[in-house]
């Protein structure tokens, strides 16, 4: 089977540290530990922040693909091979960063 692009560097993410948001609002940034091809992933050392803006840690998160809103990865990737490639741009965008969040996010896009 072949994974696209935006799988590649999601899997490429491990080791790295990462915020996902999911469908229900929380968002968890920490170090990506485990990812598969349905985007069920692991994180450590995690920060879990609530719909309402209030934060509590966890040591390990175990994330359902299915919840996944939208992830954001470090700056590094941007000069992933996966990114300068064609295929890439027809689902994903890089949204260039907000000048109070110094870091690239990459967008699904609807098709």
């Amino acid at each position: 089977m072949n994974i696209g692009a935006p799988l590649k560097i999601f899997h490429e993410s491990k080791g790295t540290i990462v915020t996902i948001e999911v469908k229900t609002g929380e968002t968890y940034r920490g170090r990506m530990v485990e990812t598969e091809d349905n985007m069920n992933c692991q994180l450590r050392d995690v920060t879990i922040t609530a719909k309402d803006g209030s934060q509590s840690r966890t040591e390990y998160i175990f994330i359902r693909g299915n919840q996944v809103r939208f992830v954001v990865l470090p700056e590094m990737f941007k000069n992933s091979p996966c990114l300068k490639s064609s295929e890439l741009k027809k689902h994903v965008q890089v949204k260039k960063p907000k000048k109070n969040n110094k870091k690239p996010t990459l967008v699904q896009s609807s098709k």
